[in-house]
Formats: C-alpha cells, structure tokens, sequence
C-alpha cells in the first residue's frame, strides 16, 4: 500500500555486504560493516543486525512519545529499550535466513497497566512494528 503523504526520505547506499560500508546521502551515517565472530567475520565492525536494533528501539520510542502526548501522559526522560535481533534460521521449511526481535522496554516510575497500554499502543503506530508485523517475531517485554 503507497503511502498517502511522505513526510521524510532516508536515503543509505551499501556496497560490500556483510563486510562494506553503509554511508547516508549526508554524510552523518558512515559505517564500516563486518560480521560477528559467530558468522566467520573478526567482529571489528557493526553489523546490519545491529543497525536494525538500533533503528527498532529508537523508532518504538518515538512511538511512545507519539502515543503518550495524543493521552497527555509524561513519558519519563529515562524510558529506554533495550533491542535484540537474533538472526538464523527456521525449522519450519522457510527459506534463507530470517531475525527474531525482542524489546525489552524500561519506563521508570510508570504504573505498570499504564505503560503496558502505551507499549501496546505503541506497537500499533510504530513504522518498524508496522513494517515487520506479520513477517517476524517480535517481542515486547515491559521490565
């Protein structure tokens, strides 16, 4: 589905996979790429499963700053996620490699039932959730 108004375009180029670079159009993106250990790289680089938990988080956060001023809620300064992707392989025939996500949300000195509807809320505007729902796992985890 097009969208119905572009508000913002992020434009990236990558070149070298695994093992390249990834720079955006303006320069303040430059990152030197390289696999984990675990995936036969020497770990001295970021990886794109990073920068996919690193955009997740940032973005779920936004989406609860979003949520809580259309309620009027203060959103504590010091909420934070804590955004892991796993990255492998499924049992169930799938093809190719695919990620689970796991957010592990911190909202101090909320009420518990309040921050789970926020979260849940959230979840619903959040263009990463929107994008990858229905595609991976994704797990919400209100520490």
């Amino acid at each position: 589905m097009a969208l119905e108004k572009i508000i913002y375009t992020a434009h990236a180029m990558a070149s070298g996979g695994r093992d390249g670079i990834v720079k955006s159009d303006d320069g303040k993106l430059d990152v030197k790429l390289n696999p984990p250990k675990e995936m036969g790289g020497n770990g001295n680089g970021t990886n794109p499963e990073q920068l996919f938990a690193a955009g997740y988080a940032s973005c779920f956060i936004g989406a609860l700053k979003f949520v809580a001023g259309t309620q009027k809620v203060v959103l504590p300064a010091d909420t934070s996620i804590n955004a892991s992707v796993d990255f492998g392989t499924r049992t169930n025939g799938a093809k190719g490699f695919n990620v689970d996500v796991a957010l592990s949300i911190s909202v101090p000195g909320m009420d518990r039932a309040k921050a789970e509807a926020l979260i849940h809320e959230a979840h619903e505007v959040c263009p990463y959730s929107n994008a990858t729902r229905g595609n991976i796992d994704v797990t919400l985890i209100l520490g």
